[in-house]
């Protein structure tokens, strides 16, 4: 299995343009709650817990995330979390409500996507190595991160492979 470095140097390839990070600060969370959200409907039931094709995939990046990195995972846990509460509440919601708010914050953070890498001049990294639809939620917060002054060594890694953010 790739190395976090591996991962997010790959990754960032893809994304060196300030304003396609900036477009998938918002587009991957608006993604990542559409999916789960669209992924909710149960498949059965365990002592009392729902078991929906969301709380595996929930469950299976988190595992992925923890694998990578404990700082970053638990960070992911996080994230990811509130990401999969907000789904859950709307997947309460009556079913026009819950298919119309998934399917058009599904659309959004799409469009958001493109019009990000309009401006990097590049397609989506998931096109070349699906593995990108799950480390794009990663690469937002590791990027978030390296805003803040975290993980100096990381970035620097990263900026070694593909370059500096412009």
């Amino acid at each position: 299995m790739k190395t976090l470095t591996e991962h997010l140097s790959q990754y960032a390839l893809y994304h060196r343009d300030q304003r396609n990070i900036n477009t998938h600060y918002v587009g991957i969370p608006l993604i990542v709650v559409a999916i789960f959200s669209l992924l909710s409907l149960p498949l059965f039931s365990i002592a009392g817990v729902l078991l929906t094709p969301a709380l595996l995939l929930f469950v299976a990046t988190a595992l992925f995330y923890l694998r990578l990195d404990l700082r970053f995972g638990l960070v992911m846990l996080l994230v990811s979390g509130s990401g999969f509460a907000l789904a859950t509440y709307l997947a309460a919601q009556p079913f026009a409500l819950w298919l119309g708010y998934s399917l058009a914050l599904f659309f959004v953070g799409w469009v958001l996507q493109f019009i990000g890498h309009y401006y990097e001049g590049k397609k989506p990294a998931f096109v070349d190595d699906i593995v990108g639809l799950f480390v794009g939620p990663l690469f937002i917060v590791a990027e978030a991160g390296f805003a803040l002054g975290l993980r100096k060594k990381l970035q620097h890694d990263i900026e070694q492979i593909a370059g500096k953010v412009h």
